[in-house]
């Protein structure tokens, strides 16, 4: 029998492929999701200085009682807190790494409430 790759080693593939070119910067930092099976994560990353300017998930405090982790409802209230705090900290303008997922889903979702946010991809 021939072994077969797991899906998330695919992804990290994938993941690693994308991001040899893109890359955050002060100006434009990188907009950073990461989706396990009962939540979802995103940050802001300035990858120049290797640090985190803004982060935010299903496991945030103002989202607690709100939505359940794994749902596009969840990765839409993620995306409008991530969208807040980088407004707050005059954040406009980002990159976005899906982290090899495809632009489908909770991905998406959690991207057109972002931008609906006021970020600028």
């Amino acid at each position: 029998m021939i072994n077969k790759p797991d899906r998330n080693a695919l992804r990290k593939k994938r993941h690693l492929r994308v991001r040899k070119k893109t890359s955050g910067t002060a100006e434009r930092p990188r907009l950073n999701v990461y989706r396990s099976l009962n939540n979802i994560y995103a940050q802001i990353i300035n990858d120049d200085r290797g640090e985190t300017l803004v982060a935010a998930s299903t496991l945030s405090t103002e989202l607690k009682g709100k939505a359940s982790g794994g749902n596009r409802d969840a990765a839409v209230e993620v995306g409008k807190l991530i969208a807040a705090r980088a407004t707050e900290k005059g954040i406009k303008q980002v990159v976005f790494d899906r982290s090899g997922y495809l632009y489908h889903g909770r991905i998406k979702a959690l991207a057109d409430a972002a931008r609906e946010g006021g970020l600028e991809f």
